[in-house]
């Protein structure tokens, strides 16, 4: 999920489009203020992914999911140091991209990095698209909700693919009131869901093994990647020195407690044994015990909308962020043609992979990839900073901590799925090195030297 920008007809303004569906209309000057950036923070990050994850979360930690919920949001807390300190000193709508550039420079880590940032769009994709068909095909006898998950999967990546061909301007109006209504709604499941809440559920006892336990927070870390939207908005904000590191920390903070207050209402009010049963659409299943039908109903709405605005934004972004890693100089330079001033090229190559993986992998192998794909990103930004201090004026030890985390719960959870699932490890791999194979092939035979760009730019 990426900033993204839509060039009005008057060249003083612009709209931005923030995954999973902010929306804020900018002019020219630097408008962006502390809530404007914690409403992004936050909206970039709830999007359709607790929606996806919360079942297997629920799988893996059992008990505990509250406290793997909180061990996730750690990781992601101690990387937004880096995050914060990158995005003063190189405010682009670049964002990952530029840091990573500017980290590494002209050369092979870069370039396989960024393609591989790409690549967990694309699998982000597919975890908000195959939430979007579980969550829809609960309305459908249940003899055919399994051909109606995958038709719902393939219809809603190819009628947003449709609609990003046409007005992005008119698409993107649609999502602001969206973000709004989904933590209207995930407040209410919280506000009703504690008054009924069984402690026992949640007992030390209950808990997964340690072990499992991290691992079950690591794979579920999708759920929080979209703090990094905070930093395609540097160049609009404010006194960026105060206003992005509080924004940073606040956003992230607000939903570890979010997440955790949801995974306890859940557990505290259906069976595990359910919620596992329930796993692709758990938290509309967890309604209906306080809510009843009508709270069953309401969260899997919320449930279709959240998720098909986190495609729609993500689908939008991920097109674009091939573009910008085109013009980098790390993908073919087909990515980086337009057509209708668009990089349609990207858009169809994002979505085309977007209904392969959706369609033909599960909802924990999707997980396993995309947690996977920014764990070792978020390693590799930490790393920037560390590199860069004194351009960032960051306290090197708190970067290296942060280095040291990701990569540690990288190898969590790498150890667990193959013991668990091994082919899991096995799409992992074939992932990971496709970024860079891709990168090196194509280097390699077109001799297209990386661009790196002034932070001005």
């Amino acid at each position: 999920m990426e900033a993204l920008t839509f060039e009005s007809s008057q060249a003083s303004r612009r709209i931005y489009y923030y995954g999973a569906g902010t929306m804020i209309e900018q002019s020219g000057e630097k408008s962006l203020g502390y809530w404007s950036a914690v409403a992004i923070g936050v909206g970039g990050m709830v999007g359709g992914g607790i929606f996806a994850v919360l079942g297997l979360a629920v799988q893996l930690a059992k008990g505990g999911t509250p406290v793997a919920f909180a061990i996730a949001g750690l990781v992601a807390l101690v990387t937004a140091y880096s995050y914060a300190k990158l995005s003063v000193a190189y405010p682009s709508q670049g964002g990952t991209v530029e840091f990573l550039n500017q980290a590494f420079g002209v050369g092979l880590t870069a370039g396989g990095l960024n393609v591989l940032l790409w690549m967990s769009y694309v699998i982000m994709l597919s975890l908000y698209a195959y939430a979007f068909g579980s969550y829809g095909a609960m309305f459908f006898p249940t003899a055919s909700q399994l051909i109606w998950k995958h038709v719902l999967i393939s219809a809603i990546i190819i009628l947003l693919t449709g609609l990003n061909l046409f007005n992005a301007k008119v698409v993107g109006e649609l999502e602001e009131w969206v973000v709004g209504f989904k933590i209207t709604i995930l407040i209410l499941f919280i506000a009703a869901g504690l008054r009924s809440v069984n402690l026992q559920s949640m007992q030390p006892s209950s808990w997964a093994q340690p072990f499992q336990l991290i691992a079950g927070g690591m794979i579920i870390f999708v759920a929080y990647e979209g703090f990094e939207l905070i930093a395609n908005t540097a160049g609009e904000m404010r006194n960026p020195n105060k206003t992005i590191p509080k924004a940073y920390f606040s956003a992230v903070g607000f939903v570890i407690v979010l997440y955790v207050l949801i995974s306890a209402v859940t557990l505290g009010n259906l069976p595990i044994k359910l919620i596992v049963v329930a796993q692709d659409y758990a938290l509309a299943a967890a309604a209906k015990p306080f809510l009843g039908s009508f709270g069953y109903t309401l969260i899997t709405i919320a449930a279709l909308l959240s998720t098909a605005s986190a495609i729609n934004a993500t689908l939008y972004g991920a097109s674009r962020v091939s573009y910008i890693i085109a013009k980098e100089g790390e993908l073919p330079v087909v990515l980086e043609r337009k057509v209708w001033h668009q990089p349609l090229e990207g858009l169809f190559i994002t979505s085309g992979l977007t209904l392969l993986v959706a369609n033909f992998f599960d909802l924990s192998s999707i997980s396993t990839m995309g947690s996977a794909g920014f764990l070792l990103i978020f390693a590799a930004v930490n790393y920037a900073n560390y590199k860069l201090y004194k351009q960032t004026r960051s306290h090197r030890i708190i970067s290296l901590a942060g280095m040291l985390v990701n990569l540690i719960a990288l190898g969590i959870l790498i150890w667990q799925r193959a013991n668990e699932a091994p082919k899991e490890v096995w799409v992992l791999i074939i992932m990971l090195g496709l970024s860079f194979t891709i990168e090196a092939v194509y280097r390699q035979v077109t001799g297209r030297g990386i661009k790196l760009h002034s932070t001005s730019e």
